[in-house]
């Protein structure tokens, strides 16, 4: 039986089946990955809320075996992300990667999740606007919540920006209406294989904005989660089984 995530959408909660068979691909990863032991160099991290500047609080939520980035709309210059004008009245972004078919399908299969996981294909960013709190648009998920700086924010929106693929004018394709929400799936330039799944993505995504995470080590989103309690606050806990 599918275990379900509710999201809130309009003032009404929508289920929405969560895609647990993904955690397979983060776990052959781990396997593959354990004897691996590369920690990458990072800056001075800029997430201290100790630090002089301006602060603002980024959000990653845990969707099960998939995790997305959420940040303000407005921390994104037109320059960076011009699709922000497909979400005029949103307040926050949700951003996440993944494999183009597997992330892309309504009811995935097998064929679908071992193809992710075992061979390289083309990936696809999916973006959700919204106007409430993170915490109230994702009322069942876990939800980590990290203070940047100015400095951390600009790479992090940088590094997300440069993710789309874009055509000579500077925009990205739009590939179809997302999973929830009012939502969108944009072609991305990058490749999905087995050392680069949707949550390294996103340790990646921290990592350039100098958070210390590994992204070798962020094989499953749990692994990934775990890392980011010792740089952010638990606002939303992960649900009971």
């Amino acid at each position: 039986m599918d275990i379900y995530t509710i999201h809130k959408m309009d003032s009404k909660l929508i289920a929405f089946p969560e895609r647990k068979s993904a955690f397979l691909v983060c776990l052959i990863g781990v396997l593959i990955l354990l004897p691996v032991n590369v920690k990458s160099g990072v800056s001075e991290p800029s997430f201290s809320p100790q630090k002089h500047g301006s602060i603002t609080a980024i959000y990653i939520v845990n969707h099960g075996g998939h995790a997305g980035i959420v940040l303000s709309r407005s921390k994104f210059p037109k320059r960076v992300l011009p699709e922000r004008a497909n979400f005029p009245n949103a307040d926050y972004l949700e951003v996440g990667w993944g494999d183009r078919d597997y992330y892309q399908a309504r009811d995935p299969h097998f064929g679908l999740l071992l193809k992710a996981a075992l061979l390289p294909s083309g990936s696809v960013l999916h973006v959700v606007g919204f106007n409430t709190k993170p915490v109230e648009f994702f009322p069942v998920s876990e939800i980590v919540r990290i203070d940047l700086t100015g400095s951390g924010m600009e790479k992090l929106v940088q590094y997300i920006g440069n993710s789309f693929a874009r055509n000579d004018e500077g925009f990205a394709q739009v590939l179809g209406t997302g999973l929830y929400g009012h939502s969108y799936f944009y072609l991305s330039r990058e490749n999905y294989h087995l050392f680069k799944t949707c949550n390294v993505w996103i340790a990646k995504a921290l990592h350039t904005a100098g958070i210390p995470v590994t992204p070798f080590t962020s094989i499953s989103t749990d692994s990934l989660m775990k890392q980011l309690y010792e740089y952010g606050e638990i606002v939303n806990k992960k649900p009971d089984k």
